[in-house]
Order: C-alpha cells, then structure tokens, then sequence
C-alpha cells in the first residue's frame, strides 16, 4: 500500500506587498516626524542658543497660531477641499477680538469666532449645496475678509489696542509652567481635534467624503454636511488664532495673515495628509508646523541667510512631500 505523503500547506499572503504596505504608511504618518528630530538634533549640536528654554519657549508660542489655523485645514483638505480664506479670518479676527476688547473679554472672544466661523459656514454653502470650485469660493472669501478687515481698520489707519493687564491679555501672554497659554490652548485643540477625527462619527464622515464622496453618499453619509461642518470649523479656529494672536500682541495688526493659507496648507501636507482627501493626521499637522518652525529658526540662527531662504526650504520640503506622497500611491495601486 502506498501512502500520499501530505505536504504541509502553502502561504498563499502576499508577505512582500503588505511589509511594503506598511512601511509606506509608516513613512507617511512619521516621515515629517523623523526629520524634525534629525534637524533639531544637528541645530542643537550646531548652536548653542537653538536648545535653550527661552528659544524654545518663544518657537512654541510663535507656531501655536499656524498650528490653530492648520488644525482647521486637515479637516478641509481630508474632504478633499482647501481653504484659501484663513489667513484673511486670522486677520480679521485679530481686529474683531482687538475691537471688541473695549466691550469685554466676551465680546473680544466671542466676535471673532461669530463672524469667522459665519464666513467659513458661507463658504460650506456655496461648496456643498451650489457644487463650486472650493479654490474659486474660499478665494473669494480671502479677498472679501481681508476688504472687511481694512475697512474697520480705514484702510490700516487705525489700530485697536488690548488693555495691558487684561484677561485678553493674560490669556495671549501669560505663561503656565513655562509654556505660553496659547501653547496650551492649541495642544488641547490638537487633542481633541484628534479624539473627534479618529473616535466620532463626524470623523468618519470626514475621511468618507475624502476618500470617495459618492461611496460615502451611496452609505448614508451625510457629505453636504460634512463639508458645511469642516468649513465652519476651519473659519471658526482662523479666528480663534486670530485673537489668540492679537492678545499676544496686545494690538491688532492689519498687515498679519499675508500668505498664511499656503503656509497652513504647506504644513497638514509635510505632516502626512494628502492632498487628494480620504488620508490624513492630526498629530502629522502640528509636526509639519513644529519643522516649518524650527527651519525658520535655523535660519535665523546662521545669521547670514536672509529669511526669505525659508520659504525655498519650505517649497523644497512641500515638492519633496508631494512627489513622496504619488509615488507611494502609485505603489499601494500596484501591490
């Protein structure tokens, strides 16, 4: 009698594509991470001043608006969409809150965020109900922001002051362990930004519309919502970066928020975040402004390069992400 001898079974898994897979999720989610450790790590071996607490202390302080207003733009750009009006609603509502501060903290606070979050509720509107171009509607409302903003200001002329001493003032200036207050405003946005992104429905909602938005409205996802929500949040916390901003300032400054937009959008990019939707962190963005912050830092750090050297570095880091990003979907398409 012969007996079939049984060969033991085969691993028919792709072994090779998913190890590729992750690897390219990995570069994706920590890429921008793993770079801003490398250039911290050489600055604070090359300047002794970079790794000090007060530098440290003011870098912190100084991203916190960007990092606000960037926290806003993941949102928009995993739906797919941009927000070209943020910067125009960070000046804006830095004149609202620095008006408003004659009136009270409430009004100062609550002004900025009414109005800003009205206009990036307007342009939800327009985007999910009348089906228009994002970059055509958000643009219009970066030109029509920033008209508002000089015309309460009579074209610059006038500048409103927050009282030393108030609680405007202490929110923007004030320090708790060492860390300005707006520093710890936006780690606790960043959080909850994260918990509401990854833990809700909405969050889901928001990578659903991103990630194909006539799957999402063929499953029930509510898309024309979602994108009214995201703009609204996104002209909400422009605003709130706004008035944070004119507290630590103590004024508020007409000729801020020029060219922030692209530096929001820059920043959730090198963080992770596609540009095509449907992918996208939190945590990725405020790295992305940790590095554009650290590398304008360097910069004035060596002395001898004029500033505008970082916004070549930013635009070669930006081109570099996005070259990235195609070649690693192309891949993930393949496998």
């Amino acid at each position: 009698m012969t007996t079939a001898s049984i060969e033991p079974p085969q691993d028919t898994h792709p072994v090779g594509p998913a190890r590729h897979e992750r690897l390219s999720a990995l570069v994706q989610q920590h890429g921008a991470l793993a770079v801003l450790l490398i250039v911290s790590l050489v600055a604070s071996l090359s300047f002794d001043s970079f790794a000090t607490g007060d530098n440290i202390s003011n870098m912190a302080t100084s991203s916190a608006f960007l990092a606000i207003v960037a926290l806003g733009m993941t949102f928009v750009i995993i739906t797919g969409g941009v927000d070209l009006s943020v910067g125009s609603l960070f000046a804006l509502g830095g004149v609202l809150a620095a008006w408003g501060s004659r009136h009270g903290t409430l009004v100062a606070l609550l002004l900025p965020l009414a109005v800003c979050g009205l206009i990036g509720v307007v342009n939800g509107l327009l985007i999910a109900r009348s089906r228009l171009a994002p970059f055509i509607v958000t643009l219009a409302a970066m030109l029509g922001a920033r008209g508002l903003m000089l015309a309460l200001t009579d074209e610059g002329a006038d500048t409103y002051l927050i009282g030393k001493g108030s609680f405007l003032a202490e929110l923007g200036q004030g320090t708790t362990l060492g860390l300005g207050n707006p520093v710890w405003i936006t780690l606790a946005l960043f959080v909850a930004g994260a918990v509401v992104l990854r833990r809700t429905r909405f969050g889901q909602h928001v990578y659903a519309v991103g990630g194909n938005e006539d799957a999402a409205a063929l499953m029930g996802a509510p898309v024309a919502r979602t994108k009214i929500l995201v703009y609204a949040l996104s002209g909400l916390l422009a605003g709130l970066a706004g008035a944070l901003n004119a507290a630590w300032l103590a004024s508020g400054v007409t000729i801020l928020g020029s060219g922030m937009e692209l530096d929001a959008i820059s920043a959730v990019v090198i963080g992770g975040t596609l540009l095509t939707g449907g992918l996208g962190y939190v945590s990725g963005s405020l790295v992305g402004v940790l590095l554009l912050k650290v590398i304008q830092n360097v910069i004035n750090q060596i002395g001898s390069l004029d500033s505008s050297y970082q916004q070549v570095v930013s635009g070669a880091f930006l081109a570099v992400v996005v070259i990235a990003q195609t070649w690693l979907g192309r891949r993930r398409q393949l496998m």
